[in-house]
């Protein structure tokens, strides 16, 4: 089992070390880090998240703030300087709250906590498993015109939003599949693909160059949306390739 979890703090030293504790610890996979609230949401919109090391105070978007806006909310760890927000946290129904300067010792007791939730939850509810047990697959299969279609994800370049439909860029071509993009993102490893716009999403690792609203894939320039460009950015940070 992999947890899925993403860390949002304004303080970038708070927020490494937060990605030093979750990467010792081999259950927990780190999709992303975020310095702004904003970016957090944006991503959330878009992944299955299964638990959210979340700051309190940020100067763009408290973390009670960001926490009111998730509709269907992952569990919620606060991370925080701060001992007078403990009440109002376990109102919101958090899971747990974490006392900076935080040690590792009581960052693995939180961790032990959200493992049995999550246990319990998958036993009433298997449909509830982390997703990011995802895939042992690398591929899928789609409906183009009357068949299922056998798709690869090292196959997929990048995939566009065309009203009710997705079209797929291929290493063979194009393939158009009823889905929108939401729905068909979700099928695809989190760690390997990334929206970038309203309209587009990538596979990463087929990025062959990065400008300032565009990246460029098998010659197609695809853009980049104002409210994405920081989230490609940290996750290619993340996988230490910029």
């Amino acid at each position: 089992m992999k947890i899925n979890c993403i860390a949002v703090d304004d303080e970038p030293l708070a927020l490494k070390k937060m990605k030093q504790y979750i990467e010792r610890v081999e259950l927990l996979n780190l999709m992303a880090l975020f310095d702004k609230g904003v970016d957090a949401v944006n991503f959330l919109k878009q992944h299955r998240v299964d638990v959210v090391f979340l700051d309190i105070q940020m100067n763009d978007l408290s973390g009670i703030d960001l926490l009111e806006t998730m509709s269907n909310k992952p569990l919620i760890v606060f991370t925080t300087a701060y001992e007078d927000y403990a009440v109002q946290g376990y109102e919101l129904n958090i899971t747990d709250y974490l006392l900076k300067p935080i040690s590792f010792k009581r960052f693995l007791k939180t961790v032990d906590k959200v493992v049995d939730i999550i246990q319990l939850r998958a036993d009433r509810h298997p449909e509830t498993r982390p997703s990011e047990s995802v895939p042992e697959n690398d591929y899928i299969f789609v409906k183009v015109n009357s068949k299922m279609q056998k798709l690869l994800f090292e196959d997929i370049h990048y995939i566009e939003a065309m009203k009710d439909y997705v079209r797929i860029r291929t290493t063979g071509g194009r393939i158009l599949v009823l889905s929108n993009i939401k729905s068909f993102m979700e099928k695809l490893p989190a760690n390997r693909f990334l929206r970038i716009h309203k309209s587009y999403a990538i596979a990463l690792d087929k990025i062959d160059s990065l400008k300032q609203k565009q990246v460029e894939i098998a010659g197609q320039d695809i853009p980049i949306g104002n409210t994405y460009r920081n989230l490609l950015i940290d996750v290619l940070k993340k996988k230490g390739v910029i």
